[in-house]
Protein backbone atom coordinates (compact mmCIF):
# COMPACT_ATOMS: atom_id res chain seq x y z
CA UNK A 1 0.00 0.00 0.00
CA UNK A 2 2.85 2.36 1.05
CA UNK A 3 5.74 3.96 -1.54
CA UNK A 4 9.46 2.13 -1.39
CA UNK A 5 10.59 5.13 0.14
CA UNK A 6 10.08 3.91 3.44
CA UNK A 7 12.14 1.09 3.29
CA UNK A 8 14.65 2.12 5.02
CA UNK A 9 15.33 0.32 8.91
CA UNK A 10 13.25 2.65 11.50
CA UNK A 11 13.49 0.40 14.61
CA UNK A 12 15.22 2.18 17.44
CA UNK A 13 18.67 1.74 18.15
CA UNK A 14 20.66 1.06 21.63
CA UNK A 15 21.87 4.42 22.07
CA UNK A 16 18.04 6.07 21.97
CA UNK A 17 16.83 3.17 24.12
CA UNK A 18 19.12 3.97 26.67
CA UNK A 19 18.62 7.88 25.93
CA UNK A 20 14.58 7.25 26.63
CA UNK A 21 15.79 5.44 30.03
CA UNK A 22 17.88 7.89 31.17
CA UNK A 23 14.95 10.39 30.87
CA UNK A 24 12.65 8.39 32.01
CA UNK A 25 14.52 8.08 35.29
CA UNK A 26 14.34 11.62 35.98
CA UNK A 27 18.02 12.43 36.00
CA UNK A 28 19.35 15.59 34.98
CA UNK A 29 20.94 15.11 31.28
CA UNK A 30 23.93 17.49 30.46
CA UNK A 31 22.90 16.87 26.92
CA UNK A 32 26.28 17.81 24.38
CA UNK A 33 24.60 17.70 21.18
CA UNK A 34 22.12 20.79 21.14
CA UNK A 35 21.76 22.80 18.14
CA UNK A 36 18.75 24.99 18.10
CA UNK A 37 19.71 27.99 18.85
CA UNK A 38 16.64 29.51 20.25
CA UNK A 39 17.46 26.56 23.32
CA UNK A 40 20.84 27.71 24.02
CA UNK A 41 20.96 31.08 25.76
CA UNK A 42 21.30 33.56 23.41
CA UNK A 43 19.68 37.11 24.00
CA UNK A 44 17.55 37.56 21.07
CA UNK A 45 16.52 41.63 20.01
CA UNK A 46 12.42 40.47 20.61
CA UNK A 47 11.34 43.99 19.91
CA UNK A 48 12.86 43.90 16.59
CA UNK A 49 11.88 40.29 15.71
CA UNK A 50 7.85 41.70 16.61
CA UNK A 51 8.14 44.76 14.74
CA UNK A 52 9.63 43.07 11.63
CA UNK A 53 6.67 40.59 11.62
CA UNK A 54 4.13 43.28 11.90
CA UNK A 55 5.07 45.38 8.59
CA UNK A 56 1.85 46.31 7.23
CA UNK A 57 2.49 43.96 4.00
CA UNK A 58 2.29 40.88 6.18
CA UNK A 59 -1.54 41.56 5.22
CA UNK A 60 -0.97 41.48 1.50
CA UNK A 61 -0.92 38.43 -0.96
CA UNK A 62 1.69 39.06 -4.34
CA UNK A 63 3.03 35.57 -4.54
CA UNK A 64 5.77 35.49 -7.25
CA UNK A 65 7.84 31.93 -7.81
CA UNK A 66 11.40 33.72 -6.83
CA UNK A 67 10.07 35.44 -3.58
CA UNK A 68 9.18 38.60 -2.58
CA UNK A 69 11.91 40.86 -4.40
CA UNK A 70 12.17 43.41 -1.03
CA UNK A 71 13.60 39.91 0.33
CA UNK A 72 15.60 38.49 -2.28
CA UNK A 73 17.20 42.11 -2.52
CA UNK A 74 18.01 41.48 0.94
CA UNK A 75 19.51 38.65 0.37
CA UNK A 76 21.94 40.09 -2.09
CA UNK A 77 22.93 42.49 0.54
CA UNK A 78 23.86 39.59 2.72
CA UNK A 79 26.12 37.90 -0.33
CA UNK A 80 27.41 41.77 -0.83
CA UNK A 81 29.26 41.50 2.76
CA UNK A 82 30.65 38.52 1.58
CA UNK A 83 32.30 40.67 -1.23
CA UNK A 84 30.03 38.71 -3.62
CA UNK A 85 27.96 40.88 -6.29
CA UNK A 86 24.80 38.81 -7.29
CA UNK A 87 21.39 39.86 -8.92
CA UNK A 88 18.29 39.52 -6.76
CA UNK A 89 16.72 37.33 -9.78
CA UNK A 90 19.27 34.63 -9.07
CA UNK A 91 17.59 33.71 -5.81
CA UNK A 92 14.94 31.45 -5.12
CA UNK A 93 13.07 32.16 -1.71
CA UNK A 94 12.58 28.69 0.17
CA UNK A 95 10.82 27.56 3.32
CA UNK A 96 13.84 25.66 4.36
CA UNK A 97 17.28 24.33 2.94
CA UNK A 98 15.86 21.28 3.59
CA UNK A 99 13.18 22.14 0.91
CA UNK A 100 15.88 23.82 -1.60
CA UNK A 101 17.32 20.01 -1.65
CA UNK A 102 14.14 19.13 -2.56
CA UNK A 103 13.74 21.38 -5.50
CA UNK A 104 17.52 20.36 -6.76
CA UNK A 105 16.68 17.00 -6.51
CA UNK A 106 13.36 17.86 -8.88
CA UNK A 107 14.99 19.83 -11.20
CA UNK A 108 18.51 18.25 -12.19
CA UNK A 109 17.13 14.07 -11.12
CA UNK A 110 15.38 11.43 -12.89
CA UNK A 111 14.21 8.54 -10.58
CA UNK A 112 18.04 6.71 -9.74
CA UNK A 113 20.12 9.05 -11.33
CA UNK A 114 23.08 9.91 -9.00
CA UNK A 115 24.26 12.72 -6.47
CA UNK A 116 27.41 13.07 -4.73
CA UNK A 117 27.56 13.34 -1.68
CA UNK A 118 30.70 13.93 1.23
CA UNK A 119 31.55 11.96 3.58
CA UNK A 120 31.55 12.60 6.70
CA UNK A 121 28.39 14.68 6.52
CA UNK A 122 25.17 15.13 8.83
CA UNK A 123 22.62 12.02 7.94
CA UNK A 124 19.57 14.39 6.66
CA UNK A 125 20.47 13.86 2.95
CA UNK A 126 19.71 10.13 2.92
CA UNK A 127 16.05 11.29 3.73
CA UNK A 128 15.63 14.21 1.20
CA UNK A 129 17.05 11.72 -1.27
CA UNK A 130 14.83 9.21 -0.80
CA UNK A 131 12.01 10.85 -0.56
CA UNK A 132 12.89 12.08 -4.04
CA UNK A 133 14.14 8.66 -5.27
CA UNK A 134 17.76 9.97 -5.86
CA UNK A 135 20.34 7.68 -4.79
CA UNK A 136 23.47 9.09 -3.32
CA UNK A 137 27.08 8.10 -3.34
CA UNK A 138 29.36 9.36 -0.52
CA UNK A 139 32.59 10.57 -1.91
CA UNK A 140 35.30 10.64 1.12
CA UNK A 141 36.62 13.62 3.39
CA UNK A 142 40.43 12.50 4.60
CA UNK A 143 41.36 13.73 7.72
CA UNK A 144 44.80 15.30 7.67
CA UNK A 145 46.08 16.42 11.15
CA UNK A 146 48.24 19.34 10.08
CA UNK A 147 45.70 20.46 7.83
CA UNK A 148 42.78 19.24 8.75
CA UNK A 149 39.73 17.54 6.72
CA UNK A 150 40.11 17.75 2.87
CA UNK A 151 38.24 16.29 -0.05
CA UNK A 152 39.45 13.18 -1.72
CA UNK A 153 39.32 14.78 -5.20
CA UNK A 154 40.98 11.70 -7.06
CA UNK A 155 37.95 9.34 -4.93
CA UNK A 156 35.16 11.73 -5.69
CA UNK A 157 36.37 11.99 -9.72
CA UNK A 158 36.02 8.15 -9.62
CA UNK A 159 32.78 7.92 -8.84
CA UNK A 160 31.58 10.04 -11.55
CA UNK A 161 28.99 7.96 -13.68
CA UNK A 162 26.66 8.57 -16.87
CA UNK A 163 23.76 8.59 -14.07
CA UNK A 164 25.59 11.85 -11.96
CA UNK A 165 24.05 14.67 -11.85
CA UNK A 166 25.09 16.80 -9.59
CA UNK A 167 27.84 17.28 -6.57
CA UNK A 168 26.78 18.30 -3.39
CA UNK A 169 30.01 21.02 -1.37
CA UNK A 170 29.06 21.56 2.15
CA UNK A 171 30.92 24.79 2.97
CA UNK A 172 32.32 24.55 5.67
CA UNK A 173 31.63 20.59 6.17
CA UNK A 174 29.07 20.04 8.95
CA UNK A 175 30.34 18.27 11.45
CA UNK A 176 34.04 18.74 10.22
CA UNK A 177 33.98 22.28 10.29
CA UNK A 178 36.42 21.80 7.38
CA UNK A 179 35.85 24.67 4.32
CA UNK A 180 35.92 23.78 0.29
CA UNK A 181 39.55 25.27 -0.58
CA UNK A 182 39.74 27.47 -3.44
CA UNK A 183 42.02 24.39 -5.22
CA UNK A 184 39.09 21.83 -4.34
CA UNK A 185 36.72 24.35 -5.64
CA UNK A 186 38.70 24.86 -9.21
CA UNK A 187 38.77 21.16 -9.54
CA UNK A 188 35.23 20.30 -8.98
CA UNK A 189 33.97 22.91 -11.05
CA UNK A 190 36.05 22.13 -13.70
CA UNK A 191 34.62 18.20 -13.76
CA UNK A 192 30.84 19.93 -13.27
CA UNK A 193 31.97 21.78 -16.92
CA UNK A 194 33.68 18.42 -18.59
CA UNK A 195 30.64 15.87 -17.32
CA UNK A 196 27.61 18.38 -17.42
CA UNK A 197 27.25 17.85 -13.50
CA UNK A 198 25.87 20.88 -10.86
CA UNK A 199 27.26 22.28 -8.23
CA UNK A 200 25.13 22.34 -5.23
CA UNK A 201 26.47 24.35 -2.20
CA UNK A 202 25.34 23.74 1.61
CA UNK A 203 26.36 27.08 3.13
CA UNK A 204 24.13 27.48 6.26
CA UNK A 205 27.15 27.67 8.37
CA UNK A 206 29.12 29.93 6.57
CA UNK A 207 29.65 32.79 9.16
CA UNK A 208 30.76 31.05 12.11
CA UNK A 209 34.68 30.69 11.31
CA UNK A 210 37.01 29.84 13.50
CA UNK A 211 39.75 32.18 15.01
CA UNK A 212 42.41 30.63 13.61
CA UNK A 213 41.29 30.03 10.36
CA UNK A 214 41.03 32.21 7.08
CA UNK A 215 38.21 33.78 6.01
CA UNK A 216 35.75 32.16 4.74
CA UNK A 217 34.79 32.26 1.19
CA UNK A 218 31.08 31.92 -0.30
CA UNK A 219 30.28 30.06 -3.82
CA UNK A 220 27.51 32.29 -4.61
CA UNK A 221 28.18 34.11 -8.09
CA UNK A 222 30.02 30.95 -9.45
CA UNK A 223 30.55 31.94 -13.12
CA UNK A 224 32.54 28.53 -14.18
CA UNK A 225 29.64 25.94 -13.91
CA UNK A 226 26.12 25.41 -12.73
CA UNK A 227 26.15 26.30 -9.21
CA UNK A 228 23.47 26.15 -6.53
CA UNK A 229 24.35 27.98 -3.23
CA UNK A 230 22.12 27.40 -0.38
CA UNK A 231 21.68 29.10 3.04
CA UNK A 232 19.15 30.42 5.10
CA UNK A 233 18.21 32.44 8.16
CA UNK A 234 17.83 29.08 10.41
CA UNK A 235 21.83 29.03 11.28
CA UNK A 236 22.81 32.92 9.54
CA UNK A 237 20.42 34.66 12.45
CA UNK A 238 19.50 31.60 14.88
CA UNK A 239 15.75 31.34 13.57
CA UNK A 240 15.00 28.28 12.36
CA UNK A 241 10.92 28.82 13.25
CA UNK A 242 10.56 31.24 10.79
CA UNK A 243 11.38 28.77 8.13
CA UNK A 244 13.41 30.87 5.54
CA UNK A 245 16.17 29.73 3.18
CA UNK A 246 16.86 30.59 -0.42
CA UNK A 247 18.79 29.16 -3.63
CA UNK A 248 21.37 31.63 -5.40
CA UNK A 249 21.49 30.11 -8.74
CA UNK A 250 24.72 30.69 -10.82
CA UNK A 251 26.48 29.88 -13.86
CA UNK A 252 27.20 30.35 -17.72
CA UNK A 253 24.13 32.44 -18.55
CA UNK A 254 22.27 30.43 -21.20
CA UNK A 255 21.86 26.84 -18.28
CA UNK A 256 21.33 29.40 -15.57
CA UNK A 257 18.10 30.68 -17.64
CA UNK A 258 17.29 27.05 -18.15
CA UNK A 259 17.82 25.99 -14.82
CA UNK A 260 15.40 29.26 -13.71
CA UNK A 261 12.90 28.86 -16.19
CA UNK A 262 12.13 25.25 -15.06
CA UNK A 263 13.09 25.87 -11.27
CA UNK A 264 10.60 28.57 -11.33
CA UNK A 265 7.74 26.05 -12.19
CA UNK A 266 8.75 24.01 -9.40
CA UNK A 267 8.54 27.23 -6.63
CA UNK A 268 5.40 28.31 -8.25
CA UNK A 269 3.96 25.06 -7.93
CA UNK A 270 4.11 25.25 -3.96
CA UNK A 271 4.46 29.06 -3.11
CA UNK A 272 5.70 27.40 0.19
CA UNK A 273 7.55 30.80 2.09
CA UNK A 274 5.05 32.52 4.42
CA UNK A 275 3.89 36.65 3.02
CA UNK A 276 5.32 37.51 6.79
CA UNK A 277 8.57 36.61 7.23
CA UNK A 278 9.39 37.66 3.60
CA UNK A 279 8.58 40.78 4.32
CA UNK A 280 10.33 41.09 7.55
CA UNK A 281 13.95 39.79 6.01
CA UNK A 282 15.42 42.89 5.55
CA UNK A 283 15.00 43.78 9.41
CA UNK A 284 15.87 40.68 10.64
CA UNK A 285 19.19 40.46 8.60
CA UNK A 286 20.01 43.86 10.16
CA UNK A 287 20.61 41.76 13.49
CA UNK A 288 22.85 39.44 11.68
CA UNK A 289 25.86 40.67 13.50
CA UNK A 290 24.42 41.09 16.97
CA UNK A 291 23.49 37.52 16.68
CA UNK A 292 26.26 36.47 15.50
CA UNK A 293 28.83 37.62 17.69
CA UNK A 294 27.38 35.88 20.31
CA UNK A 295 27.36 32.45 18.88
CA UNK A 296 31.01 33.34 17.70
CA UNK A 297 32.08 34.37 21.58
CA UNK A 298 29.83 30.46 22.61
CA UNK A 299 31.64 28.34 19.91
CA UNK A 300 35.68 29.62 20.71
CA UNK A 301 34.81 29.77 24.39
CA UNK A 302 33.54 26.02 24.74
CA UNK A 303 36.02 24.75 21.91
CA UNK A 304 38.68 26.24 24.20
CA UNK A 305 37.28 24.13 27.34
CA UNK A 306 37.27 21.19 25.32
CA UNK A 307 40.63 21.28 24.13
CA UNK A 308 41.79 22.68 27.70
CA UNK A 309 39.91 19.00 28.92
CA UNK A 310 41.87 17.14 26.54
CA UNK A 311 44.90 18.14 26.69
CA UNK A 312 46.30 15.90 29.26
CA UNK A 313 44.45 12.80 27.92
CA UNK A 314 46.66 10.68 25.84
CA UNK A 315 44.67 8.53 24.29
CA UNK A 316 42.51 11.07 22.75
CA UNK A 317 42.89 14.45 20.13
CA UNK A 318 40.47 17.09 19.35
CA UNK A 319 40.48 17.27 15.17
CA UNK A 320 40.71 20.94 14.17
CA UNK A 321 37.93 23.09 13.25
CA UNK A 322 37.78 25.74 10.76
CA UNK A 323 34.13 26.78 11.47
CA UNK A 324 31.19 25.67 11.98
CA UNK A 325 28.84 24.41 15.36
CA UNK A 326 30.39 20.96 15.93
CA UNK A 327 33.77 19.66 17.08
CA UNK A 328 35.07 15.89 16.93
CA UNK A 329 36.83 14.19 19.74
CA UNK A 330 39.12 10.67 18.52
CA UNK A 331 39.61 8.20 20.83
CA UNK A 332 42.70 5.74 20.78
CA UNK A 333 41.74 3.77 23.87
CA UNK A 334 40.09 0.88 21.67
CA UNK A 335 36.46 1.70 23.06
CA UNK A 336 34.24 2.08 19.85
CA UNK A 337 32.29 5.34 20.03
CA UNK A 338 28.95 3.73 20.20
CA UNK A 339 29.99 1.87 23.49
CA UNK A 340 31.59 5.06 25.27
CA UNK A 341 28.17 7.16 24.00
CA UNK A 342 26.27 4.62 26.01
CA UNK A 343 28.56 4.49 28.77
CA UNK A 344 28.41 8.26 29.10
CA UNK A 345 24.71 7.91 29.08
CA UNK A 346 24.44 5.21 31.61
CA UNK A 347 27.07 6.28 34.54
CA UNK A 348 27.51 9.82 33.47
CA UNK A 349 24.83 11.22 32.31
CA UNK A 350 25.59 12.97 29.53
CA UNK A 351 24.87 12.66 25.79
CA UNK A 352 27.19 12.92 22.91
CA UNK A 353 27.23 11.66 19.51
CA UNK A 354 29.16 8.86 17.98
CA UNK A 355 31.23 9.52 14.97
CA UNK A 356 29.04 6.62 13.15
CA UNK A 357 26.07 8.92 12.77
CA UNK A 358 27.88 10.98 10.42
CA UNK A 359 29.06 8.43 8.51
CA UNK A 360 33.14 9.09 10.23
CA UNK A 361 35.42 6.36 9.23
CA UNK A 362 37.83 6.70 11.83
CA UNK A 363 37.24 4.98 14.52
CA UNK A 364 36.40 6.21 18.22
CA UNK A 365 35.02 9.25 17.11
CA UNK A 366 32.46 11.41 19.52
CA UNK A 367 30.65 14.88 18.41
CA UNK A 368 29.71 16.99 20.29
CA UNK A 369 28.09 20.95 19.41
CA UNK A 370 29.59 23.89 20.65
CA UNK A 371 26.35 25.53 20.79
CA UNK A 372 25.75 24.21 23.74
CA UNK A 373 25.27 26.63 26.83
CA UNK A 374 28.54 27.25 28.56
CA UNK A 375 27.57 25.84 32.12
CA UNK A 376 26.22 22.30 31.17
CA UNK A 377 29.31 22.10 28.09
CA UNK A 378 31.98 22.38 31.04
CA UNK A 379 30.02 19.85 33.05
CA UNK A 380 29.33 17.57 30.04
CA UNK A 381 32.79 17.61 29.03
CA UNK A 382 34.08 17.73 32.61
CA UNK A 383 32.41 14.16 32.83
CA UNK A 384 33.63 13.28 29.40
CA UNK A 385 37.46 13.88 30.26
CA UNK A 386 36.68 11.65 33.16
CA UNK A 387 35.39 8.59 31.69
CA UNK A 388 38.35 9.09 28.95
CA UNK A 389 41.34 8.75 31.72
CA UNK A 390 39.47 5.99 33.46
Amino acid sequence: MFSSRFDWQQSTNRITMMLEAVRRSGAELLDLTETNPTAAGFIYDADGIRAAMSRPEILEYHPHPRGVLSAREAVTAYYQRHAKSIDADSVFLTSSTSESYACLFKLLCNPEDVVLTPQPSYPLFDFLAALESVALTPYRLRCDPNAGWRIDLEHLRSLVTSRTRAVILVNPNNPTGSYVTPQELQTITAWCRQFDLALIVDEVFLDYTSADAGAAVSTAGNKDALTFTLSGISKILGLPQMKLGWIQVSGPENICQTACRHLEVITDTYLSVSTPVQAALPDLLAQQSAFQRQVTARLESNFSCLNSACASIDDCRVFRREGGWYAIVEMQNGVSDEDMVCHLLEADHVLVHPGYYYDISEEGCLVVSLLTRPDVFTAGIGRLAMRLKS
